[in-house]
This record gives C-alpha cells, sequence and structure tokens, in this order.
C-alpha cells in the first residue's frame, strides 16, 4: 500500500481533525472517521457542498462537524478507501489498486462523491490494464451510467470502421489458407495461428442474432477469389511435383499436399457465406483433370491413401453444390465431372476399405460422406440430359464396384422418363397421333 503524505494531515488523527464523515450502510454498520475540512472540500465535490454555508442542515459530533454517508455494504470497503485516497499524493494513488474489480468499486465511489483527482487515476488504470472476461462484462453493465468522464475506459470496446474490420478479415483469411504471394516454399502458419484465424473468419461472416461483423462488398470478394486463385495455382505444382517425388521424399510432400486440402475443405465451409462457393465449384472442376491423372499414376496405386480420402471429401462438396443446384454450372460440365468422378470414387472407396481392416488406417469413407456423396451423385445424374444418363448408367451397371455408388434410384427414374418420353414422341406435342397425322396428310394431297 502507498503511505500517505506526510506533509498532509492524516485521516484518524483526532488532535487535529476538525469533520467526522460518519459512514453507514443499512445493515446497521456505523464507523467515525475523523478528517479534516480543508481536504474534504479540495478532493471532494459532495463534501465541498456539504461544508459549505450554504447547506441548510449542520451537524455535530463529539466537538466537530458531522457528514453521514449512507452506503450499501458492498461498496463500504470503497468508501472507506477513497476516503484514504484524499491524503495520498497523486503520484501515489495507482499503487492503492489491487485489481480492476477494486478500482471499479472506488471509480463508482468517486463519481458519486465528485472527486474529480480520483476519478482520473481511475480511468487511467482502468484503460491501460487487462480486464477478465467476468470484469468487462461488470465494466459494460457499470460505466454508461457513471458520466462522460470514463468514456476513455471503454475505447477497447468501441466499434470499428468497416475499413478496419475489412483489412482484419483480409489478414485473417492470409493466416487461414497457406498463401504466400513471393514464396510457396514457406511453412504453413503455426496450427494455433491457423486454427484461430479460421474460427474468427467464420465468426466474422456469422449470422446469428446480430448482423455479421463483415459486410462482404465486391473489394472484399476480390481479395479472396485472388487467394483462391493463388491457392490452386500452389495446389497444382504440388500436385504436378508428385510425378518427380523419390520415395525418401514422398511422405513429406503428402503432408503439404494435405494441408492443401485441408484449406480447400475449410473453404467449402466459409465461401458459400460470401457467395463464393461457384468460385471455388470452377476451379475444383478445372483442375479435375490434372488431379485424377496424376494420383492414378501406378506409382501410387497403393499409397496416398489420406490424399485420396481428402480428395474424394472435396468432391464430395463440390458434387452436393451441383447436384442440389447451389452452383450453376453448364450441363456438359457436369457430364465431364460425373465421368471424372464416379470411376475414381467407387474404386478407391473399397480399397480404403481393405486399407481400414488390414492395415488398421484411420483412412475410410464413413457413413455420412458416402450417403452424401450417392445423394448428390443421384441428383446431379437426373438433371442431366437423358442421353448422358444412358452413358453414365450403362457405364456403372457394367462395373463390379456397382454397389457404390448405388445408383439404382438414378436408373429407375431413366427407364420411366425413357418410356415416357418414347410415349410423348409417338403422340406427337399435340396429343395427336403420328398415325393420324399421317392420315391428315394424306387427305391434304
Amino acid at each position: 500500500m502507498a503511505k500517505e503524505n506526510t506533509a498532509l494531515k492524516k485521516i484518524g488523527d483526532r488532535s487535529t481533525s476538525d469533520v467526522i464523515v460518519r459512514l453507514r450502510t443499512i445493515d446497521g454498520r456505523d464507523d467515525w472517521f475523523y478528517c479534516h475540512s480543508e481536504i474534504l472540500v479540495k478532493q471532494s465535490k459532495y463534501f465541498a457542498e456539504r461544508l459549505s454555508d450554504d447547506w441548510p442542515i449542520c451537524q455535530f459530533l463529539d466537538s466537530r462537524n458531522c457528514i453521514e454517508v449512507y452506503c450499501c455494504e458492498s461498496d463500504y470497503d470503497h468508501h472507506v478507501n477513497i476516503l484514504r485516497l484524499f491524503y495520498v499524493e497523486s503520484n501515489l494513488v495507482t499503487d492503492l489498486w489491487q485489481n480492476v474489480k477494486m478500482a471499479l468499486g472506488i471509480l463508482k465511489v468517486a463519481t458519486k462523491l465528485g472527486s474529480d483527482r480520483i476519478i482520473s487515476k481511475c480511468v487511467q488504470y482502468l484503460e491501460a490494464v487487462p480486464w477478465e472476461e467476468q470484469e468487462e462484462e461488470e465494466i459494460i453493465t457499470t460505466l454508461p451510467n457513471l458520466g462522460s468522464e470514463v468514456i476513455p475506459i471503454l475505447a477497447r470496446l468501441q466499434p470499428v470502421d468497416s475499413v478496419a474490420v475489412r483489412n482484419v478479415f483480409l489478414s485473417a483469411i492470409h493466416a487461414a489458407i497457406q498463401v504466400d504471394r513471393k514464396r510457396s516454399d514457406l511453412p504453413a502458419s503455426p496450427d494455433e495461428l491457423k486454427a484461430s484465424a479460421q474460427e474468427q473468419v467464420e465468426y466474422m461472416l456469422v449470422e446469428d442474432d446480430d448482423a455479421p461483423l463483415l459486410a462482404v462488398d465486391d473489394s472484399v470478394k476480390y481479395e479472396v477469389k485472388k487467394h483462391l486463385s493463388e491457392l490452386f495455382s500452389m495446389f497444382e505444382k504440388k500436385m504436378a511435383a508428385l510425378l518427380s517425388d523419390t520415395e525418401d521424399v514422398l511422405e513429406d510432400h503428402e503432408n503439404q499436399i494435405l494441408r492443401f486440402l485441408a484449406d480447400f475443405l475449410w473453404l467449402c465451409h466459409i465461401l458459400p457465406k460470401m457467395d463464393l462457393l461457384t468460385e471455388f465449384v470452377g476451379k475444383w472442376a478445372e483442375a479435375s483433370d490434372n488431379i485424377l491423372y496424376i494420383i492414378k499414376d501406378i506409382r501410387y496405386r497403393s499409397c496416398l491413401w489420406e490424399t485420396k480420402l481428402k480428395l474424394i471429401e472435396i468432391t464430395g462438396k463440390v458434387l452436393e453444390a451441383v447436384g442440389y443446384g447451389n452452383v450453376i454450372i453448364s450441363a456438359a460440365r457436369r457430364t465431364h465431372l460425373v465421368k471424372l468422378w464416379l470411376p475414381f470414387i467407387r474404386e478407391t472407396k473399397p480399397q480404403l476399405d481393405l486399407q481400414n481392416f488390414y492395415e488398421k488406417m484411420p483412412c475410410q469413407m464413413d457413413n455420412d460422406l458416402c450417403q452424401s456423396i450417392e445423394s448428390a451423385l443421384i441428383s446431379l445424374v437426373l438433371a442431366l440430359p437423358s442421353s448422358d444418363q444412358a452413358e453414365i448408367l450403362a457405364d456403372w451397371l457394367k462395373t463390379e464396384q456397382a454397389r457404390y455408388p448405388d445408383l439404382s434410384e438414378a436408373f429407375e427414374v431413366w427407364c420411366y422418363r425413357s418410356k415416357a418420353a418414347k410415349r410423348r414422341l409417338s403422340l406427337g406435342l399435340n396429343g395427336v397421333s403420328t398415325s393420324s397425322t399421317s392420315t391428315v396428310t394424306d387427305v391434304g394431297h
């Protein structure tokens, strides 16, 4: 605790005291503090008013002026502390603070008693020190009722302008995915930073009871698209490098590729919130030919299982987006997407199952993933032109892996539609049979 200034009179000194502050609580607590009117008047507007000639009622106790101050029990210690602070030099006042709760309590009393000096010291302290979550809630609740002098304390809680939010968001995106404009061989962001950045990016975009923190305008989309293009470019280079890898560096190279794929999976989650999933789907579709050409290389038939699983997971997200109409692409591109990935998925799943069974490797398509891909493929196939459906279903039916994905529902619908289409064709567009049309034509001649 700071020492009281010996050059000043001391609180509790009955020999020099000319006023008693009688501190009372509603619970019956009643304590006397021998003080000095000169100090009270200087330190507090409230006491200055009570000791002025204009105050209508004067009380006396022990042959001295007496000022009664009532407070609740929870504020009692703060009242005692502020009386002591009146006797402490300004440069030593903050030495008395023990924690945020104490400073906040004294600030409330200082505001009540009109002590500008103590208010200023409390504000300086509370503005500078860190707060615990519970302390922050108490500050938010308490300070708005204490006047304009305490506004600086709330500076850290004030809303920031949209430009600042945008800059933080784009920096967080940069930390959340392993993008570096100058070098692609740099290590990814530390796991803790990466996870935190991804979590906060999602939080900034979420729309709950409050509006999203970030307004995703064209400038934000432009920057995110640039990050996405750079990420795909680096990923494709890493994939291409697999073809020239030696066995001793393959594991390290796969780990780097897996980090890219983890970023892609995360992007599939947040890009819809920015109306940018179409960009991702387009780039994945463009890259698919090269990805499959590399991953299906004979050298990797019995390895890279985790990479293959992640590729299927990402493709599942793409198939869902296209199959359910959330992303619109041409029929030709949809057909190409199915013809590329359907064979790979149906061939790789039983291989992953075997690896999981014999090698106990945690690389298996779980039931949710299998179901979501199967449902998306059925929806996607049924939206293709009937001739493309026929080609895909014929290829599916003659394979040994026809059990997954099970396109039986699509096959049944195709059969029904094809028969119904043939019937409509025989009736003609206006419901008139072909034979009737021929008869009418002959009569005309």
